[in-house]
């Protein structure tokens, strides 16, 4: 399977399969694949102005795809298609803490935990 994320989205699921962290700023999509048998396949950062277009292939006639919260049976003939779209979304702000000062907390990046 892949991943196709966002910026926000990197650090959920993307993360969990490998995937790289990215800034909200960056205007990039990461595809990571999920579970590779195969340790040449690597995630990727490209450009959010591409349209990501694959096919699926396996043994089966139908697949699951899941997208957010949706999740949707799909034939292997279908093409599948993902593109951003023009619309942006507004974010709360709860404290003045920086991208990476939020990663540093969550993540405990450099927090010694034994004490």
């Amino acid at each position: 399977g892949l991943i196709v994320s966002t910026p926000t989205g990197s650090t959920g699921y993307n993360m969990s399969c490998g995937g790289p962290i990215v800034f909200p700023e960056s205007g990039s999509f990461v595809i990571t694949p999920i579970a590779p048998h195969n340790l040449n396949v690597r995630p990727i950062v490209i450009p959010d102005s591409t349209v990501v277009s694959f096919e699926v292939e396996g043994r089966g006639e139908e697949m699951i795809c899941n997208l957010d919260a949706r999740r949707a049976i799909v034939s292997k003939e279908i093409q599948l298609a993902i593109k951003r779209e023009q619309f942006e979304v507004s974010l709360v702000r709860l404290n003045e803490g920086s991208f990476l000062s939020t990663l540093r907390s969550k993540l405990t990046w450099g927090y010694d935990k034994r004490n």
